[in-house]
């Protein structure tokens, strides 16, 4: 196997919104450190999101919002770079009244795994099938990208097995189920339909995996990923 890299590291400290690409990540059992650790909780406490379900609340408008942590709070902008501060201009920026932003306690604010992984080749499968769609690791949301060889979705085949990042051992657990947010429009990229539609042809809408931190530590930009 061609040698593997990390290319990406990526942190979103509030759920739905965008997030900060970084040159190193800390990781602890949780994940990765104060990533998603706030989310948008509408009054019955739903979390803010892409879809409806039992925890989870349709937000139209959060990718268009942007955090980034500043000693150790979310630091909330606008796509023009303007401040969100506190929980009255949030529900003003959303216009969503009564909406708050609130740290994670009793409801988790992961999806279904701590951490997100995406491949260089996975990306390049998914353009060849979408020619005419700007498709950048950023409509996906990963924590790691990884940058493999070829244009295939390498990462399904790493379900079951350990990562070896740095210092930190990650075990592949499942693939990403997508829902409607790849293909919504967020600063730098269009809405686009075709990304879901198209996931759900070849993939049974699924891109990407999902990992448990099994041995935690740092994850630097370049390091070398071995797959056992």
């Amino acid at each position: 196997m061609s040698e593997l890299r990390v290319v990406e590291l990526w942190r979103y400290p509030v759920k739905s919104l965008g997030g900060e690409s970084l040159q190193d990540l800390e990781l602890n059992a949780r994940g990765v450190i104060w990533d998603r650790h706030w989310a948008v909780h509408d009054p019955d406490r739903k979390l803010g999101s892409g879809k409806n379900s039992r925890r989870f609340r349709r937000m139209d408008g959060l990718l268009d919002l942007s955090a980034r942590l500043v000693d150790g709070a979310p630091v909330i902008m606008t796509a023009s770079g303007e401040p969100v501060d506190g929980d009255e201009r949030l529900a003003e920026a959303l216009d969503r009244p009564g909406v708050r932003l609130a740290e994670e306690s009793d409801i988790p604010h992961h999806d279904a795994s701590p951490v997100h992984i995406v491949t260089t080749a996975g990306l390049r499968w998914l353009q060849d099938a979408l020619p005419e769609s700007e498709l950048t690791s950023h409509r996906f949301r990963p924590n790691i990208v990884i940058d493999a060889p070829g244009a295939r979705t390498v990462e399904q085949d790493w379900i079951g097995d350990d990562l070896i990042i740095g210092d930190v051992r990650l075990r592949v657990l499942d693939p990403t189920e997508r829902c409607r947010m790849v293909g919504a429009s967020q600063p730098g990229l269009d809405d686009d339909n075709r990304v879901l539609k198209t996931l759900g042809v070849i993939s049974d809408l699924q891109f990407g995996v999902y990992a448990e931190v099994l041995e935690p530590g740092s994850i630097v930009v370049n390091d070398r990923v071995s797959v056992n």
